[in-house]
């Protein structure tokens, strides 16, 4: 996690992520992003999850920081992928330092670094795991369309990294690209969370017959729901118990609260499949930047 420096509305990707509103900025803003920011970190730690937390550079100036799922990835056999970012102050985010830290702090052992970020100057953006959902179990890559996730760059990632790719277009309710798939589907240990109604009718059914193939329980939330970032979620790996890894679904408070009043049934449905669940608030974070508390987790797996 990316502890924010400058946090603010950013002009450059509002363009493509209808989720950001702007406000008056102001050191306020800044001030309550960065409780938000610690307050959900303490929460993680709380539930026996470690976290490694890197500051965030003064300069220059990178409003969307907090966000590093976007640029890096780090994959259990060792590789660390590089994304190519649409804004140009989104770039700036990319810093050798929050490597160095996730493997000494984490102990992530490095052994391959995959690294796309020349694509940039053709205008072929790809923005981690923003823009891939990825199930692991089944080497699965699940991608909609849209300016930050380009299919080509999608179809090489697969390639590279040995995951089968499933693209598809999925819409908002102004009917224009879903800027990230993560906004409406996320893959647990058991469970699958998807925005069906946002994605086309003629993709629809092979998205959810593969979600369904992979033997996970699919929990269709609402448009309504997916746009309080309901589907913007993570389950990471806790305490160790004696029936194993205890399993922490992350989210923030709106999505929990869209999830009990909006969508019947299906907040115990997504309960019942984790051991603790964590929801925390952070409606800065949320409004101003546009991205919730799965944006904010690049998860560190343990390496082979």
């Amino acid at each position: 996690m990316v502890r924010p420096a400058r946090f603010g509305y950013n002009s450059q990707t509002a363009a493509s992520n209808r989720f950001q509103r702007a406000e008056s900025q102001s050191v306020d803003t800044a001030a309550r992003a960065l409780s938000e920011f610690e307050t959900l970190v303490a929460g993680i730690q709380t539930a026996g999850v470690s976290v490694c937390v890197v500051g965030d550079s003064v300069e220059p100036p990178k409003p969307d920081a907090v966000f590093p799922n976007n640029w890096v990835s780090f994959h259990g056999d060792g590789t660390v992928v590089l994304y190519p970012m649409q804004a140009p102050n989104r770039r700036e985010e990319r810093r050798i330092e929050v490597l160095q830290a996730v493997e000494a702090r984490l102990h992530f052992r490095r052994s391959r670094l995959v690294d796309l970020r020349a694509h940039e100057e053709q205008g072929h953006i790809l923005e981690g795991t923003g823009s891939l959902v990825l199930d692991h179990v089944h080497r699965m890559a699940y991608a909609c369309r849209s300016a930050r996730t380009d299919e080509s760059l999608v179809r090489k990632w697969s390639e590279l990294m040995n995951y089968d790719p499933l693209l598809f277009d999925a819409l908002g309710a102004d009917g224009t690209p879903i800027y990230h798939t993560n906004v409406l589907l996320s893959i647990g240990s058991s469970w699958t969370v998807v925005c069906a109604q946002s994605i086309v009718e003629s993709d629809r059914e092979r998205v959810l017959r593969r979600l369904a193939d992979s033997g996970r329980e699919v929990i269709e939330i609402s448009a309504q729901a997916m746009a309080r970032f309901a589907g913007n979620i993570l389950e990471l790996q806790g305490l160790q118990t004696s029936a194993g890894p205890r399993s922490v679904l992350v989210l923030s408070e709106q999505a929990r609260s869209a999830l009990q009043r909006l969508d019947s049934n299906v907040w115990e449905r997504l309960n019942d499949r984790v051991d603790h669940v964590l929801a925390a608030a952070i409606p800065t974070i949320e409004t101003v930047g546009g991205g919730s508390v799965r944006c904010m987790l690049a998860e560190v797996p343990e390496t082979q």
